[in-house]
Formats: C-alpha cells, sequence, structure tokens
C-alpha cells in the first residue's frame, strides 16, 4: 500500500506521550518489527501516566485513555497494513510488549490499567538489567549469565535460589552477602539468578560505586513497582574512614523509613568483614570492654546480611573439574589435564576464572 499514514491531534503531553506519527518518523528504530516495538514502547513509556493508575485510577482519566488508544488503534492497523506483523525483533521483553500490542488492538483504558499494574512502565517493562550511577540505566544486552557453569558451589547455589524464590513469592527473604576467594563465581551466581528469573519479574540492578550515596532515592523509585528487584553490589568494602557504611548498614536494617518489599540487597565481596582495617586499628586484649565497641560496630554491617554464604577457595580437583565442564566433558584426557594445570600455574592460580579462560582458549 501506498497511503499516507492518518493525520492525528497530537497526544496531550503527560498521556500516551507525543505525536505518534512524529515519534514513528525520528525514532531510531531496531531491526525487527520496528512499528510494534515503537508502539508498545509508548504505551509503556507513560510513566507520569503509570504511576498514577498503579496507585489508583483517577477519576476522569480514563475517557482521555480511551480517545489516546483509538487513535493509536488507527496507527497500528494503517502501519500493519503496510508491515505485516511478524515478530517483535525485541530483546527479553516480549511477553510485556505482546500484551502492549493486545491492549492497542482490542483494548481500552480499563486494560491499560491492568498492563500497568501487571508489567509496571518503562524501562522495568522492557528491560531486566539496569545499572544505577546516581541515575538508572537499562542494560540492553545483559550478561547472560548461567549457574551452569559453576561447579563446587551446588549447596550455596541452593541456598540462593531459594531465599530469591521466597522473594519472588512474596515471603519475608534475607539480604544475601556471597564472600570468598576470587575467580570463584561468586558474581557470575547474581547474574545468573536474572537468567533464571526474568521472566517471574525479576530485575537486576547493580549499584556501582558512585552511586551508593543516592541509593535512597533509587529504593523510592522502585517502591511499588511490580516487578521484585535484586539490588546488587559487587565487590563490596570500604575502608574505615569511609562514612558510606554506616548509611549502607540503615539502609539495610535501622533506618525509620520502611524500605520496600519488592527490594532485595545482594552483595559479593572477598571478605566477611566488610569494613578494611589494620592491627593497628583493633584495642589492646586487655582494654576496656568499651574499647572494642568500633570493632563492633564495623563488624555490624557483615551482620545486616541475614544470609551469608562462603565461596572458598579452589584446589586442583575442583579447578579440572571447571574446566571440565567448561569444555563440556565427562573427564578430561591425559593432554588436556596437563595443559589446564600448565595454564593455571603460570601464575593465574586455581579458579573458576581461570578454568573459563583456559576452555574460551581450547573450544
Amino acid at each position: 500500500m501506498t497511503s499516507e499514514p492518518p493525520r492525528l491531534i497530537p497526544l496531550p503531553e503527560g498521556l500516551l506521550g507525543p505525536d505518534p506519527v512524529r515519534a514513528l518518523l525520528a525514532e531510531p528504530l531496531p531491526h525487527g518489527d520496528p512499528w510494534g516495538w515503537l508502539l508498545a514502547r509508548m504505551l509503556f513509556g507513560a510513566e507520569a501516566l503509570a504511576r498514577r493508575f498503579l496507585e489508583g485510577t483517577p477519576a476522569g482519566l480514563l475517557r482521555l485513555v480511551d480517545e489516546d488508544l483509538k487513535r493509536l488503534r488507527e496507527l497500528r492497523a494503517h502501519l500493519q497494513d503496510r508491515y505485516p506483523l511478524s515478530d517483535l525483533g525485541c530483546r527479553e521483553a516480549a511477553a510485556a510488549e505482546w500484551a502492549a500490542l493486545e491492549v492497542l488492538e482490542r483494548g481500552d483504558a480499563d486494560h491499560l490499567v491492568g498492563l500497568f499494574r501487571t508489567h509496571g512502565h518503562a524501562p522495568f517493562a522492557l528491560y531486566s538489567a539496569f545499572v544505577w550511577t546516581g541515575a538508572l540505566e537499562p542494560v540492553p544486552h545483559p550478561d547472560p549469565a548461567d549457574e551452569d557453569a559453576l561447579v563446587g558451589y551446588e549447596p550455596q547455589l541452593a541456598r540462593l535460589r531459594a531465599n530469591v524464590e521466597r522473594f519472588l513469592s512474596g515471603k519475608p527473604a534475607l539480604p544475601v552477602l556471597l564472600y570468598g576467594a576470587r575467580g570463584t563465581g561468586k558474581s557470575t551466581a547474581v547474574k545468573a539468578l536474572r537468567t533464571r528469573y526474568a521472566e517471574r519479574g525479576l530485575r537486576l540492578v547493580e549499584a556501582l560505586p558512585e552511586g551508593l550515596e543516592r541509593l535512597p532515592s533509587l529504593l523510592e523509585r522502585l517502591r511499588g513497582l511490580p516487578q521484585r528487584f535484586v539490588l546488587y553490589i559487587d565487590d563490596l568494602a570500604y575502608d574505615a574512614a569511609d562514612p558510606g557504611w554506616r548509611k549502607l548498614k540503615l539502609l539495610l536494617d535501622g533506618a525509620v523509613w520502611a524500605a520496600p518489599d519488592n527490594v532485595l540487597f545482594v552483595a559479593t565481596s572477598n571478605r566477611k568483614n566488610l569494613i578494611r582495617e589494620r592491627w593497628s586499628d583493633r584495642p589492646d586484649p586487655d582494654a576496656e570492654p568499651a574499647a572494642w565497641d568500633g570493632v563492633q560496630e564495623k563488624l555490624a554491617l557483615a551482620d545486616r546480611f541475614g544470609l551469608q554464604l562462603t565461596f572458598p577457595p579452589f584446589d586442583q580437583k575442583l579447578y579440572l573439574r571447571a574446566v571440565a565442564r567448561h569444555l563440556r566433558r565427562d573427564e578430561l584426557d591425559e593432554a588436556t589435564r596437563a595443559e589446564a594445570l600448565r595454564f593455571a600455574m603460570e601464575g593465574r592460580g586455581f579458579s573458576g576464572r581461570t578454568a573459563r579462560q583456559f576452555a574460551d582458549l581450547n573450544v
């Protein structure tokens, strides 16, 4: 067909966004089904409207939204005639985006309310991984980490999954600290949670060091959304003089305001005592009890993590098991075994990371 797109009245700001035709022409479109992707994203992009619906449907607003949806359906029908629907060509958000297109096909404002209450709004409906630097940034291509690549820590992984599944079901769950030797797979275990549970509404937000001071504003933004968020802090450690650890301790447990029940803190560290100390920081054993108060306060940060999972160092046997797992073999032949040991003893040491690096060079 060669007909021109219908002329539409620009949508009011604060409802479903700007004129969809102008947006369609200006938007850099991804490979796949660009018009379907764009229209779905327009619905989820109405954050202000979605938040009002999540808090309660305002009287008189539904009629205005119905009018917007009607005009968007006209645009959808026109575009579908010109560009037959194949697939959305999108990341991992297909379920949410298909639901949005169904609202455009036959829904009204009440259906849009249901869409927001099920999937939230952008960017949380469209992405499953984010980084927080003081501003929230979606990650279009998250690490597809798989816990099956980890060997030797099956009990720890089972306890981590059980805690997260309680969290996903709405039951109380414990903040988690994964600590232990470098290269053992602690970060992979956390990132694998997104891989396993994204379709059940789990979102992974990695808080980078520069964003830790502004965590309260992130928590308020996540409060009330339908998704469940793992707030992930990698390689957590503070110097004793850094005041940030006291603030984090209050966020985990002790602040006067209530933390959102849809946020779960998960941290990794190479040490259980998250506050770096020197031996000179410790009082003399014969000192008055009050002299140990500072030590106890520093230990209290780790105590805020109710579930603490230890990842001990690899030995040679576990390292070779990991190499075999990465190479997808039941066992290693003598030549591969000798080469893997030589690779580790060149200074890399026995670890899951070394096993993966060796396998990457030998696939």
